[in-house]
């Protein structure tokens, strides 16, 4: 269990479910995604996992799914810590739309790079550059140390500062990283070794 980091996007939230852009609105998990949630704890404890610490964003569909996972491995009391710099990717003018409108007024393509791609942002809003900004500085800040002194951490976000994480991870490249795709309540367990590189990671699915 040494040097452990599980990753999780939250469990669908109520806007995932209408197919609107979510970003920094603060909204619901769904029942599916309190489901999700659960499940994904529920894989963990299988696997006897524990934790030291947990880390998750400002918006409450990251700290539910947390607080889920650690019920359901028994650690309902954990430590979380809560930091906006984890919150998903702002989406700017776009919040609230629905993507299937979006794709009508500004065409596939455009509503396509604004959604995946690594550096060109929606209007008024982050690019996935702009996210990875402020996730991986936190993650080098805060999260990294406490992995390195073989603290077990859990850490509960959301697709697109996961993304960001997980690109820098994983040694992804800029034209790599549209292709990836986070399914929600999955963990992904890393293993680093001492010089922070990935030694192993499992996705449980």
């Amino acid at each position: 269990m040494e040097h452990t980091m599980v990753l999780v996007r939250h469990g669908e939230s109520e806007w995932n479910l209408k197919n609107l852009f979510t970003g920094w609105k603060d909204v619901e998990l769904t029942d599916k995604g309190v489901e999700e949630a659960t499940r994904g704890g529920r894989l963990l404890a299988e696997r006897g996992m524990e934790f030291d610490i947990a880390f998750t964003s400002a918006l409450k569909r990251a700290q539910k799914t947390c607080q889920l996972v650690l019920d359901e491995i028994g650690q309902s009391d954990l430590e979380t810590i809560r930091d906006q710099a984890l919150n998903e990717r702002d989406y700017g003018d776009l919040v609230g739309l629905n993507k299937d409108d979006a794709r009508e007024k500004w065409g596939d393509e455009q509503v396509h790079i604004w959604r995946r791609s690594y550096d060109t942002p929606p209007p008024g809003g982050e690019s996935l550059r702009d996210t990875g900004a402020r996730v991986w500085p936190y993650y080098l800040r805060f999260i990294l140390p406490r992995v390195l002194r073989g603290e077990r951490v859990l850490v509960a976000a959301h697709g697109n500062s996961l993304r960001a994480l997980i690109m820098v991870l994983d040694g992804m490249s800029q034209e790599e990283i549209p292709g990836l795709n986070l399914g929600t309540g999955v963990p992904m367990v890393y293993r680093l070794n001492a010089d922070s590189t990935v030694k192993s990671k499992e996705v449980l699915d």
